[in-house]
């Protein structure tokens, strides 16, 4: 009985603890949108949200203070910022708000992935000059201005592709650290890519036919040409056929749906093979979200007792891999597949179109 008691009052003071957490974490989570731009300060325009919701809502063109670079910083002029599948749940609140903020969004600033041309540098910078072409990650990069830092995720633009196109390269880095340091892929090996057709798997297909893979993708009807375009030796129409009832054995499945059950997928891997546990499918939050992300801890939980190993991971954000994708594009072997553009003032339409959770490719918003 006393351990029962025991158990009752620490489950309980367990659960108004969190309680009190997340009581307190809601109303103290603000943000910097009530902040005025300080006197003197130069303007530029800026993509901000205030409060979660609906892009159209919710993204505004705001006036923002032109930020300045320090010693150790380049000031970018950004020319283009493409759209990751996670960034509408940034916007849209949801289940995101555990990590962007639960009442209100903490960076008020969406986009990462950007492209542009270096206009300032601080004094300790020797890496750019003013008039560079680069592309990299940053936070908040839906502004006409961004500073970074040089050690960090930036490189040089490839010269034989647009800023468009440069600024998909970083969804590539998912695809790239996937296939090479999780899947292991090798020449000769064969690979399957589930959900080629989108922002990733476009880059999947591409990188993996560029490590001497024979490729296999598998995509839906109105996207077979592309995948085909694209390099793919083979395309599977899942609405005509299903992956995993065929004959075909594969070393490597790199999974961007997880749509599929353990023992289906197993069944198609060569013994010792390996599935990259790569995404739930589509952007945002969809009906299937929630199944499928319970789905990747189950598949990989049960491959620990099993030859065939099911394995999720997180892509590590870093300018040595992002080197590795501009010389792939540099050299033709992977060419950014965007296929679709909008207007800076377009923002809300684009995040629009990726909550579909059925785009080609990449979106990018380009910043005239």
């Amino acid at each position: 009985m006393t351990i029962k008691r025991a158990l009752k009052w620490s489950t309980l003071l367990i659960l108004v603890a969190l309680g009190a957490w997340l009581f307190i974490a809601y109303w103290t989570s603000t943000n910097d949108c009530a902040r005025s731009i300080p006197p003197g300060a130069e303007h530029m325009k800026a993509i901000r949200y205030c409060e979660y919701g609906p892009p159209d809502d919710v993204l505004k063109v705001e006036e923002a203070e032109k930020p300045v670079p320090n010693d150790n910083e380049i000031l970018v002029r950004v020319r283009a910022v493409s759209l990751r599948f996670y960034d509408g749940g940034m916007i849209g609140g949801g289940l995101g708000r555990l990590l962007f903020g639960l009442r209100k969004p903490r960076n008020t600033r969406p986009g990462s992935d950007y492209s542009g041309t270096v206009e300032a540098i601080g004094k300790n910078v020797a890496e750019f000059k003013p008039g560079d072409e680069v592309f990299g990650v940053k936070a908040g990069a839906l502004a006409e201005y961004i500073c970074v830092k040089p050690s960090r995720a930036v490189v040089s633009k490839p010269g034989n592709i647009t800023f468009e196109q440069a600024a998909a390269i970083p969804t590539a880095l998912v695809a790239l650290q996937g296939l090479r340091d999780t899947g292991r892929v090798k020449a000769g090996q064969k690979v399957l890519i589930n959900g080629a057709s989108g922002g990733v798997g476009t880059f999947a297909v591409q990188i993996a036919k560029a490590f001497g893979a024979e490729v296999t993708g598998v995509c839906s009807t109105r996207n077979l040409d592309l995948v085909r375009s694209i390099g793919a030796d083979h395309v599977i129409d899942y609405t005509k056929e299903d992956y995993t009832k065929g004959d075909q054995r594969y070393d490597v499945i790199y999974d961007l749906v997880n749509n599929h059950s353990f023992a289906e997928r197993r069944r198609v891997l060569k013994p010792g093979g390996i599935c990259v546990l790569a995404g739930v499918g589509g952007s945002g939050m969809h009906e299937e979200t929630l199944s499928r992300i319970v789905g990747v801890f189950t598949a990989s939980f049960r491959s620990k007792f099993a030859n065939e190993k099911f394995v999720p991971f997180g892509v590590d954000i870093n300018k040595k891999d992002l080197g590795v994708l501009r010389d792939l594009t540099e050299s033709g072997k992977v060419v950014p597949a965007v296929t679709k553009t909008y207007s800076f003032t377009e923002t809300a339409a684009a995040y629009t179109y990726l909550e579909t959770g059925h785009v080609q490719g990449k979106i990018v918003i380009t910043i005239e």
